[in-house]
């Protein structure tokens, strides 16, 4: 399933968790991040409506307890919301370790896009008079970013812009000037994509997040292409991006007793200095970077640079010590 769809799925559970009423397709489809189109426009609003059931379906078989009803005899449509006390978990105990990978997958899933387009969704119910459960939206605010390109990728697949970025591979001396239209950001194995169609190639292609050389721009005007109904992303980037076999090495410092998924990697271990394989310095600098000043780059140069460069946003937002402290 794509980031755009599931970011869709995510934020009209969250937008039928936030009121006790039944929200009508109409109210719905002006509200959740996804479902924009012209209810004028016969294609446009034939094309929500698919979307719209394909996504009921979608919660029905994920468990999500769909109802659909009316609040009062005087309304003429049917609407629908979620049935809370079926939707409640009941208590749930964890123990250290499982605590720990449901707290990193939070801080995931915590996404600056997600966040926002779940707050904006909320107001627009509160504006339209919906009364909105303040509870159900605590933790939705972001808590850690992943490569900068994210947030305008995403926000270009939702308005269905096209996108001019600088982008370098490793067969190229400089990055290249690229200019798509995006059908959706993908994860897979741990890294990010963006795939759609290459207006200079004329044909699909998939970019890793990690190789954008400066900012992502937005171009033209909102709704300018139509991503095709039935492509499989993840499937897509999988074929495109082989994993390649290692051929350098580098030498990292952990925190005493940390980085333990480090360590389970590394083909050399030293007390606390370990050497790791790798083929792509900046897929690596993205792992790195997920362990914080726990892990210290000591060589090669080009990695030590790649992984401060990642950091130094992060810790300006923060308001901590500088990347090139940390990792010193």
């Amino acid at each position: 399933m794509s980031r755009s769809r599931t970011e869709r799925l995510v934020n009209l559970v969250i937008c039928l968790l936030s009121t006790r009423r039944f929200l009508t397709a109409a109210q719905i489809a002006a509200t959740v991040p996804g479902y924009r189109h012209d209810p004028a426009d016969a294609r446009e609003h034939e094309a929500f409506q698919r979307k719209f059931e394909r996504d009921k379906a979608d919660l029905r078989e994920l468990g999500v307890p769909l109802e659909t009803g009316t609040d009062s005899v005087f309304d003429a449509e049917p609407g629908y919301r979620i049935a809370r006390r079926d939707y409640a978990l009941p208590e749930v105990r964890l123990a250290p370790d499982e605590a720990a990978a449901v707290g990193l997958a939070a801080r995931l899933w915590r996404h600056a896009g997600l966040a926002q387009a779940a707050s904006s969704g909320l107001r627009k119910l509160r504006a339209a008079g919906v009364e909105v459960d303040p509870q159900t939206t605590l933790g939705v605010e972001p808590v850690v970013s992943a490569e900068p390109a994210f947030e305008p990728l995403t926000r270009a697949v939702r308005e269905r812009r096209a996108v001019r970025f600088d982008y370098r591979t490793p067969a190229a001396d400089s990055p290249a000037t690229r200019r798509l239209q995006p059908w959706g950001v993908v994860s897979l194995r741990g890294r990010w994509y963006v795939v759609g169609h290459d207006e200079d190639r004329r044909a699909t292609r998939c970019f890793r997040l990690s190789r954008f050389a400066g900012p992502v721009r937005l171009v033209g005007e909102p709704d300018a292409f139509r991503p095709p109904e039935q492509v499989d992303l993840i499937d897509y980037v999988a074929h495109s991006f082989a994993e390649p076999a290692p051929t350098r090495t580098a030498t990292v410092r952990l925190r005493p007793g940390r980085g333990n998924g480090i360590r389970r990697q590394a083909h050399a271990v030293d007390g606390d200095v370990v050497r790791l394989r790798y083929s792509d310095v900046e897929s690596l600098a993205s792992r790195l970077v997920g362990y914080g000043a726990d892990v210290v780059v000591l060589e090669p140069p080009e990695l030590r640079t790649a992984v401060i460069d990642r950091l130094r946003p992060i810790a300006s937002r923060a308001g901590t010590a500088r990347p090139s402290e940390v990792n010193s």
